[in-house]
């Protein structure tokens, strides 16, 4: 019997210091709606503070966006030291694909700016779903456009 269980994961290099970037991504709830209404139309607090283990989120996506619409998202570790914050989508859209979907998100220094490494844990949910790039893609792209929204802030 094949496994659909796979993992994706990718790095990229912002020009951002590692602790301004860690905070941009920590308050994505506030700033990704505002900053970035072409991706996002809303993310809502659904349990907890957004931030903390145990948090859950509601993310609602702009018409650009592939596949998901809706997805909502629960804290499963954060490890404020290292600028790691892991999550799983526990609802929406991407459950009709994927059985399960972790993500890991880790921001390290590297010179004056940072390493972001993105990587997602998933389990499809027929053989016939291919790997999730479109949202490693998308991922990608949010880093980017964070990058240049941290720098001029």
């Amino acid at each position: 019997m094949a496994s659909n269980g796979g993992k994706l994961e990718v790095e990229i290099e912002v020009k951002s210091p590692s602790q301004k970037f860690w905070e941009g991504l920590r308050d994505s709830t506030t700033i990704f709606p505002k900053a970035f209404p072409h991706d996002y139309k809303s993310i809502d607090v659904l349990e907890g503070d957004g931030k903390a283990v145990g948090s859950v989120r509601l993310i609602t996506y702009s018409e650009g966006s592939p596949i998901v619409k809706v997805s909502k998202e629960a804290i499963d570790a954060v490890d404020e030291a290292n600028k790691s914050v892991a999550y799983k989508v526990i609802d929406g859209d991407l459950l009709k694909y994927y059985k399960s979907f972790k993500c890991i998100l880790t921001v390290t220094p590297k010179g004056d700016g940072s390493l972001v490494k993105w990587s997602s844990v998933y389990e499809k949910a027929h053989e016939q779903i291919p790997d999730p790039s479109l949202i490693k893609d998308f991922a990608v792209k949010n880093f980017q456009e964070l990058d240049a929204y941290v720098l001029a802030n």
